[in-house]
């Protein structure tokens, strides 16, 4: 017998699972690229992400769950040390809208497949995502002391992402 994909479960194509596993890892990277932190803060912010991705295994919502799992069994799973590496766009921005943009084209995809709750499990974890990683490391100050926690740019793409999912 052969076994059937998770998303057929949900009455997804593999175009639309593809946005919704892709979706997580890129609100990641551009949660981290809305400052420019240095390696060392990237690294950090990285871990933070990865984790609340991981952590969406563990979710009551089937969704995101299956997500989640299908995100960590082609990254890695940080329980076992897998890191990703620190990617700086060359046009931030741009991968900032393209990321809202998908974002928002998954929200309306959800509307239409899944009950609300599904569909609302879902938005809220990629906000949490962007929430973990804008507030993992601290961006400015000197020799560590000072700064901010969450940068204006940070809080700017966690709202705006927010705003597109309706969360």
């Amino acid at each position: 017998m052969i076994e059937q994909p998770a998303y057929t479960e949900f009455g997804f194509s593999d175009e639309e699972w593809g946005l919704l596993v892709g979706l997580p890892q890129s609100v990641l990277s551009a949660a981290s690229a809305a400052e420019s932190d240095g390696t060392r803060r990237t690294m950090a912010e990285n871990a933070a992400g990865l984790e609340a991705i991981a952590a969406g295994r563990e979710s009551a919502s089937s969704l995101v769950a299956a997500v989640a799992g299908e995100v960590v069994s082609r990254v890695g799973d940080p329980e076992i040390g897998a890191e990703l590496p620190a990617i700086e766009p060359a046009d931030p921005q741009a991968m900032i809208d393209d990321v809202l943009a998908r974002a928002a084209q998954a929200s309306a995809l959800l509307a239409g497949k899944v009950d609300e709750g599904q569909a609302g499990a879902y938005r809220h974890w990629l906000v949490e995502i962007a929430e973990q990683v804008v507030a993992a490391a601290v961006t400015g100050g000197l020799l560590g002391l000072g700064g901010d926690v969450v940068s204006e740019s940070e809080r700017a793409f966690r709202d705006r992402l927010a705003q597109v999912l309706n969360d």
